[in-house]
């Protein structure tokens, strides 16, 4: 089974790495490498270039995560649910696998000289589909977080922490358990910059304009 595990994780990767960031972006005139953050996700696009170009990256992002995780069940749908040798449980493996390539994708994308986003947008695509009750309970989080604080940097890393709480609590595989946990730790380490700054008292809320002008 390893062979299918490494092809669903690298169409995953290749999803993932769309730089939808990037590309909505520099349609617009503004290489987002160059400004704000210089992160390519969607916080950053919003900041930028306001809510339009914003609110359409995340939903990208989120697809890519999504097409990864579904991938694996729509080639077995086409090909006819008899027609192959492994069950829905090894499909669920490939589904997590090609999730986990998404994320990578889209943080170390091949088409940006592996420079990317921080992967919670892909993310919650992928578990959306993989995990709908974690995915939901994340996303209230995420909601409650910002409503209180204002940091979308602090909402997105507990949304994450909260998955494997949920997986946890809710009975789900001791797999989907490691992987959420894994992703948690992935998605904290990935905004190490932006910890540094809240703890500073220097990171943007959600709202504020950034301060320096776009670079064409």
């Amino acid at each position: 089974m390893l062979t299918p595990l490494l092809i669903a994780a690298a169409v995953g990767y290749l999803l993932g790495s769309l730089p939808f960031g990037y590309l909505v972006a520099r349609a617009k005139g503004v290489n987002i490498f160059e400004v704000g953050s210089k992160n390519p996700g969607a916080t950053n696009v919003r900041r930028v270039l306001g809510s339009g170009p914003g609110n359409l990256v995340l939903a990208l992002d989120a697809a890519k995560g999504a097409a990864a995780a579904f991938a694996p069940y729509g080639w077995r749908l086409m090909n006819g649910r008899n027609s192959s040798q492994f069950g829905s449980q090894e499909y669920g493996y490939f589904a997590l696998a090609g999730v986990i390539g998404a994320i990578l994708g889209h943080s170390f994308s091949c088409f940006t000289k592996f420079r990317g986003g921080k992967g919670v947008a892909t993310g919650a695509g992928g578990f959306i589909v993989l995990f709908p009750p974690g995915a939901g309970v994340a996303f209230v989080v995420w909601a409650l977080a910002v409503a209180l604080t204002r940091y979308v940097s602090l909402a997105s890393m507990l949304a994450a922490v909260s998955l494997p709480v949920s997986a946890y609590f809710l009975h789900r595989s001791a797999l989907m358990v490691g992987v959420s946990a894994a992703v948690a730790v992935f998605v904290v380490i990935r905004h190490r910059a932006n910890i540094s700054r809240l703890l500073a008292g220097a990171e943007s809320k959600l709202g504020q304009k950034n301060p320096h002008p776009p670079v064409t």
